[in-house]
């Protein structure tokens, strides 16, 4: 499981112009699946991205997690995160999950999140989707279960 996980002080997620989802203050997550993926990866990822300390305190320091700030999420699917540009000029997209597989761990990681008590709002699943976003720093970090 790989995500782009973006610090934001607001994001919204359209589909044909209709706004399906929207946060203030949080995180926006760009979640891609590959079908090695497990429960696992779905737990790892859920406590590391709510656990990590990447809210400024009183004193400016990054010391505060999404649950200590009261964040919210808004998580987008993105398959293309597991696009292999290494060959060619297009990307392959081999390592990406197949849509049923990957649509039950996004489900899965989304859920565990919400049982965490975070906010999370959504896209929609394999729909074309535009995402509106306010990078909050800017702060934009790379995690893989993986690595």
């Amino acid at each position: 499981m790989k995500v782009v996980l973006q610090r934001v002080s607001h994001a919204s997620v359209s589909v044909q112009q209709k706004i399906v989802g929207q946060i203030e203050h949080g995180l926006v997550l760009l979640v891609g699946v590959t079908h090695e993926d497990t429960i696992q990866d779905v737990e790892y990822m859920s406590e590391k991205i709510i656990n990590l300390r990447i809210f400024e305190d009183d004193e400016g320091k990054m010391n505060e997690s999404l649950l200590d700030v009261g964040g919210q999420i808004l998580s987008v699917s993105q398959f293309t995160l597991y696009g292999d540009c290494r060959k060619g000029r297009r990307p392959n997209f081999m390592e990406a999950a197949k849509p049923d597989v990957a649509i039950e761990c996004y489900n899965q990681f989304n859920e565990r999140l919400k049982q965490k008590g975070i906010r999370v709002e959504t896209g929609v699943f394999g729909a074309m989707m535009d995402v509106s976003l306010v990078n909050d720093g800017p702060v934009t970090i790379i995690i893989d279960s993986k690595s």
